[in-house]
């Protein structure tokens, strides 16, 4: 029996005692605002929903689709009951939804509509048996059919700072993805660790358009929910909408976040010199490097762009540059905030001197204590209580990180990780293919792009058409090779592995 701890107690409950009637989610897109007390009666009328349906503490329910509203209220009603949500990432192929779906069986999948097609096409022995469909929108539809105001409000399931509530899939450099284990401890030190570097405070707001199937979005939303901050949100990132609302002094935007591919496309838009940023107190980037004329442009627009470091193993951001660091140590993701200690090895047992690269480790409260179903991963992943992250990194004398490089093959494309064991597993397939390995090259558009270079079995060049049609139905088209390189064969060394520093000179 769970042993409760009233440091996580339910935070709309939290909010609904000092704040009812502020507003605490605005659905930008389907122009839906929420007061904190009209929110909690949804989160409570979804839990009733869920409990009548048979789902209980300890079980996991799925969320496949865009962003809004209607997230938020199953998450938060999944954590009411002291069930464990399972953000699916709409990018994804059938098969690779699938697998999920097999891993973690959930006893409810809740969907999108436009991803209705996806839904009809996951294997249907691993689906549960309540699949619901919402537009989104609150018009008619069965998750709006899920609503009803005729029981008394629930008591939230007793829980403590180990309570699994939440398994967010991150890919696994061997193809199948790995479900990282998130607790009430994770949850609320990832929400204070973003508090400080944001600046919040009651009459902040929070503009959201990152994908919630992501820690970096979601991450928005612990810090929003748990510190009463009105959170408003989109279905994804389209450049011209996102200044608009920035520019719009009635919704008074002071918080922002976004890849570097988003802050590249804002940019280019041809009214951006008209956008008014001055209420925008913060503004983040991450997931992947910043190039140094991104960030002194957004400056002399008056945006300090404040790089970010984490993972999906660390709650999201574990270092985060401030203010005043910059712009003097521009090219640096800060120090590391207060729930999570980080440090650069040289080896397995010898810490890097100042500026001297290694390996960054990380441990803490923010810290996951492992991966779903995989003690073979967990293990591999730690060195006693701290994660190995597997990026290479080196700290100055003030302990300011800066991230260099990837000791794994893993590079970002547009935000999302994209492992070239997946890809090359794929492409293998290919009849004319013998060997091929796929890198990660810059691009100025999405950060970076895969590259395949392919040594043919005809030893005539494999097309990027049918490279990608290769891939078609089998991987999400972020994780597509955007170029194609032919060679005779592929530079191994001594031990037989590919050297991949040779390939990227041919893919640039």
């Amino acid at each position: 029996m769970t042993s409760p701890d009233p440091l996580y107690n339910d935070w709309i409950h939290q909010q609904i005692r000092v704040r009812p009637d502020c507003l605490a989610v605005y659905d930008l897109t389907a122009d839906r605002p929420f007061t904190w007390k009209q929110f909690d009666e949804r989160v409570d009328a979804l839990a009733h929903w869920l409990l009548h349906t048979g789902i209980r503490s300890g079980d996991r329910i799925a969320y496949l689709g865009l962003n809004s509203s209607d997230v938020l209220e199953i998450f938060f009603a999944t954590l009411r009951i002291g069930a464990a949500y399972v953000p699916l990432n709409f990018r994804l192929t059938p098969p690779e939804l699938s697998f999920i779906v097999s891993d973690c069986t959930p006893s409810a999948i809740f969907y999108d509509r436009s991803f209705r097609d996806v839904i009809d096409a996951i294997d249907a022995k691993v689906e549960p048996e309540a699949l619901v469909e919402s537009a989104l929108d609150g018009s008619e539809s069965a998750y709006e059919g899920c609503f009803v105001a005729d029981f008394a409000a629930i008591e939230p399931e007793a829980v403590n700072a180990d309570t699994l509530s939440m398994i967010m899939y991150s890919s696994g450099t061997t193809g199948k993805p790995k479900g990282v284990m998130y607790t009430r401890r994770m949850m609320l030190s990832s929400a204070l660790n973003l508090l400080q570097p944001s600046e919040a405070s009651p009459d902040s707001r929070v503009l959201n358009v990152m994908p919630l199937f992501h820690i970096g979005g979601m991450q928005f939303v612990l810090m929003a929910v748990k510190f009463g901050i009105p959170h408003l949100m989109m279905r994804g990132f389209d450049p011209a909408t996102m200044l608009s609302a920035i520019d719009d002094s009635d919704l008074g935007i002071t918080n922002i976040g976004g890849v570097p591919a988003m802050w590249s496309a804002m940019s280019l838009m041809p009214n951006i010199d008209g956008v008014d940023f001055s209420r925008i107190r913060v503004a983040a980037t991450g997931a992947e490097s910043v190039p140094e004329p991104m960030l002194k442009e957004w400056q002399q627009r008056g945006i300090l762009l404040q790089e970010v470091y984490g993972m999906t193993e660390t709650s999201g951001v574990i270092c985060m540059a401030q203010k005043a660091d910059l712009p003097a140590h521009m090219g640096y993701a800060g120090r590391a905030l207060p729930y999570g200690d980080v440090k650069v090895m040289k080896s397995e047992t010898e810490e890097a001197a100042e500026d001297e690269v290694g390996e960054i480790w990380i441990r803490g409260a923010a810290v996951t204590p492992g991966y779903w179903n995989r003690p073979d991963a967990t293990e591999e992943a730690f060195a006693e209580d701290w994660l190995k992250s597997g990026d290479i990194g080196r700290r100055d004398e003030t302990g300011r990180l800066s991230v260099e490089d990837r000791i794994k093959d893993m590079y970002i494309s547009g935000g999302e990780n994209v492992y070239p064991a997946e890809v090359e597993s794929v492409l293998m397939a290919h009849p004319d293919i013998r060997e091929v390995a796929v890198i990660g090259v810059a691009d100025d558009k999405w950060g970076e792009v895969g590259c395949a270079v392919i040594a043919s079995i005809s030893g005539n060049p494999i097309s990027l058409e049918a490279a990608q049609a290769q891939c078609e139905g089998h991987l999400a088209r972020f994780k597509w090779p955007r170029q194609v390189a032919h060679t005779d064969a592929l530079p191994r060394n001594s031990t037989g592995k590919v050297q991949k520093f040779i390939l990227r000179q041919q893919c640039t």
